[in-house]
C-alpha cells in the first residue's frame, strides 16, 4: 500500500472540497494516484446521490444569460438542500457551467443536458464533482433556451432566486432600449404578470374569471343584466393585474408598461413589441 502522507490528503482536499476522511480513503483506494483519487470522489458523489433522492431540495439558483448578441438565451434553476451551499462559489460557478454549456449547445432534457461536452469533461462529470464536494442532493431542475431574431435582455434579482428573460421584436435596440427594456424585466420579476397583452389570454381563463366575477356580483344581490356589466369592469381589472403592457409601471407610477413600450417604439422609429418573457422563481410550483 502506498503511503499516503497528511501533504497528500490536504492537497486532494483543496482539489475537490471533499472531506479529508473521504480523501484519505480515496487515495488509499488508488494507491495514492492523485488524479484516479479525484475520479474515485466524483464516482462516490455519483454513487451517494441515490442516497440523497428522496431529500428535499429547495435552495439554490436561478441563472438567466444571453449571447453578446441577444440573440439566444438561456434560463435554468439549479437546486440543493441549503442556502449555505447555494451561496457557495463553487456552487455558483456550476450553475453558470450549464448556462454556458446549454447557451452554446441544445439539449431536450437534462439527460441530454448531462451528455454535453464542455471542455475536456462532460457536464455529468462536473455534476458528479459538484456531488462529491457537498453531502447534499444537488438536481438541475428545469431550464428553457430562446433564440430570436429580435433581441432578449436577461435579468436577475438579488439573491439569484428570481430571473426573467425578455423578448423584443427589435434586432438592435439602441443603449437606451435596452435600459428600458431591462426596467419592464425588473417589472416582471416585480409583478409576476401571467400574460403579456390581454389578446394573450385564452378564451378558458376569461370564460372562467368570469363565471367567477358573475357569481360574486349576484351573491350581492345583483341581478342578472347588472351582474353582467359588473362581471366586465372586474375583468379589465384583471387585464390590468395580470397582463403586463396593462400593468402600472414599478418605476413611475404615472405610466404603465405600454407607455414605456411606445419610448422605445420612438427611439427606435419602428413599432416595439414585447414577444414573450419567462419568469423563474426559485422553488415555485412548475
Amino acid at each position: 500500500m502506498a503511503n499516503i502522507t497528511p501533504q497528500m490528503v490536504k492537497e486532494l482536499r483543496e482539489k475537490t472540497g471533499a472531506g479529508m476522511g473521504d480523501c484519505k480513503k480515496a487515495l488509499e483506494a488508488t494507491a495514492g494516484d492523485m488524479a484516479a483519487a479525484i475520479d474515485e470522489l466524483r464516482k462516490k458523489g455519483a454513487a451517494s446521490a441515490a442516497k440523497r433522492s428522496d431529500r428535499s431540495a429547495n435552495e439554490g439558483l436561478i441563472v438567466a444569460k444571453t449571447t453578446d448578441d441577444g440573440k439566444n438565451a438561456v434560463i435554468v434553476e439549479v437546486n440543493c438542500e441549503t442556502d449555505f451551499v447555494g451561496r457557495n462559489q463553487e456552487f455558483v460557478d456550476y450553475g453558470e457551467t450549464i448556462a454556458d454549456a446549454l447557451l452554446k449547445n441544445d439539449a431536450t432534457g437534462v439527460d441530454a443536458l448531462m451528455k454535453l461536452k464542455y471542455g475536456n469533461d462532460t457536464i455529468e462529470g462536473i455534476h458528479n464533482g459538484i456531488l462529491a464536494k457537498f453531502a447534499e442532493k444537488i438536481e438541475v431542475r428545469r431550464f428553457e433556451k430562446l433564440s430570436t431574431n429580435g433581441f432578449i435582455a436577461a435579468y436577475i434579482h438579488a439573491g439569484s432566486k428570481l430571473a426573467v428573460l425578455i423578448e423584443l421584436n427589435l434586432a438592435s435596440p439602441s443603449e437606451k432600449a435596452k435600459t428600458l427594456v431591462r426596467d419592464i424585466a425588473m417589472q416582471i420579476a416585480a409583478m409576476n404578470p401571467s400574460f403579456v397583452a390581454r389578446e394573450n389570454v385564452t378564451a378558458d381563463v376569461i370564460e372562467k374569471e368570469m363565471a367567477i366575477y358573475r357569481e360574486q356580483a349576484m351573491t350581492e344581490g345583483k341581478p342578472q343584466q347588472i351582474a353582467d356589466k359588473i362581471a366586465q369592469g372586474r375583468l379589465d381589472k384583471f387585464y390590468q393585474d395580470a397582463c403586463l403592457v396593462e400593468q402600472v409601471f414599478v418605476k413611475d407610477s404615472k405610466k404603465t408598461v405600454k407607455d414605456v413600450v411606445a419610448e422605445i417604439t420612438a427611439d427606435a422609429g419602428q413599432e416595439a413589441k414585447i414577444l414573450g418573457f419567462r419568469r423563474y422563481f426559485l422553488g415555485e410550483e412548475i
